[in-house]
């Protein structure tokens, strides 16, 4: 661990190493990601899809609009989903024109089996720091995550 202090030197050191560790924790959850898609026979798209459904259900066009793909590729992959019985589609409860997908009991089971342990040991990591150095991690994480969404919109324009 660095020591931090009020150099500018040791300052330069601490920002080049924090810059280091978020690019090896990117390629290290990609690369486990990656894993757990070949264990499941998932690709990118299909893990991006149940992603976004962990966080509750989606319409087909959020998922478009999050993935990047066309109506007609969603389609596609909700129906490959839901063979497998990884998703189900339902009315909209709001609007019967609208189709919600949400994830099934499965996905949720399949979510804890490769994911429960990281979220556990999270708990575990986090726990050992004050509400002051969570308050400036999260601030860090929402201002970097903010800045790589927006040069992935930078990327697509």
């Amino acid at each position: 661990m660095i020591e931090i202090n009020t150099s500018s030197e040791n300052r330069a050191v601490l920002s080049a190493s924090i810059g280091l560790a978020v690019m090896q924790w990117q390629d290290a959850t990609q690369a486990y990601d990656e894993a757990v898609g070949a264990k499941l026979e998932l690709n990118a798209a299909e893990r991006h899809c149940l992603g976004l459904l962990y966080g509750g259900p989606q319409s087909a066009g959020a998922i478009a609009t999050a993935t990047g793909l066309t109506p007609a590729a969603v389609t596609a992959l909700i129906d490959r989903l839901e063979a497998r019985g990884l998703v189900t589609r339902t009315r909209s409860l709001e609007d019967r024109r609208k189709v919600v997908i949400e994830g099934t009991e499965a996905t949720r089971a399949l979510s804890e089996r490769y994911y429960g342990a990281i979220a556990k040991e999270g708990e575990k990591v986090i726990a050992t720091f004050s509400e002051a150095e969570l308050a400036t991690i999260s601030r860090f994480v929402n201002a970097a995550l903010d800045l790589q969404r927006a040069q992935l919109e930078r990327l697509k324009a």
